[in-house]
């Protein structure tokens, strides 16, 4: 439930307010973001097999040879398909975090949900705790960028870890915009499992000088 009495988890998800800025666009080609769903799938199968030799030594031989055959296509530049939104799903072009479903947006809050997979696990059924500073990372700078925004960095976060957070359900995401002063622009997020809080952040993103990488 967010803090305008809704249900994230049963929302359906809505269009986004997100417009690219054109950099380094290019066309995403037909199936991308399924080959992606079937990356984290890989990820996944290889987390929690326990392959003899012989199928390590296969899949070992599969994978050289799909790095070689897409080392051609590489971008070679920072705006290429790791950052962008596909649909409705943030983050769905790279496999740092699992995909972001975002369920509505404004300019100065967002509304998402999350499951984390096998990959993501740490130890007892808990998810990694390094992968949940990553998620309000991603979500978090997003937000920040709403309203077309200029770009910024994270100069600051601090996240509390509040309870477990768990593998394999489905969890919800909430991002409000605080304020902004000049070029700094403070966010919080909320990440809960039901009515139960995992983890909570606060950040800090700063704008950009003109010229600033």
């Amino acid at each position: 439930m967010n803090d305008r009495g809704q249900s994230i988890a049963d929302t359906p998800a809505a269009p986004s307010w997100w417009v690219s800025d054109g950099r380094g666009e290019q066309e995403t080609a037909a199936g991308y973001g399924e080959m992606m769903d079937a990356m984290r799938t890989l990820q996944e199968r290889i987390t929690t097999a326990v392959p003899d030799a012989t199928l390590v030594a296969e899949v070992t031989r599969h994978l050289e040879d799909l790095n070689r055959r897409l080392e051609p296509s590489a971008a070679g530049h920072e705006w290429g398909r790791s950052g962008e939104l596909v649909g409705n799903v943030l983050g769905r072009e790279q496999t740092l975090i699992p995909p972001v479903e975002i369920v509505a947006e404004g300019e100065t809050w967002l509304d998402a949900r999350i499951r984390f997979g096998d990959y993501y696990r740490g130890s007892n059924g808990a998810v990694h705790g390094g992968t949940i500073p990553l998620v309000f990372d991603d979500v978090l700078g997003r937000l920040s960028l709403s309203g077309n925004r200029p770009v910024a960095r994270t100069a600051y976060m601090h996240v509390d870890f509040r309870s477990i957070t768990p593998v394999g359900r489905l969890l919800t995401l909430e991002a409000r915009f605080e304020r902004e002063e000049g070029r700094k622009r403070c966010v919080r997020g909320w990440l809960r499992d039901g009515e139960r809080l995992c983890a909570e952040a606060e950040a800090l993103f700063v704008q950009l000088r003109p010229g600033q990488p």
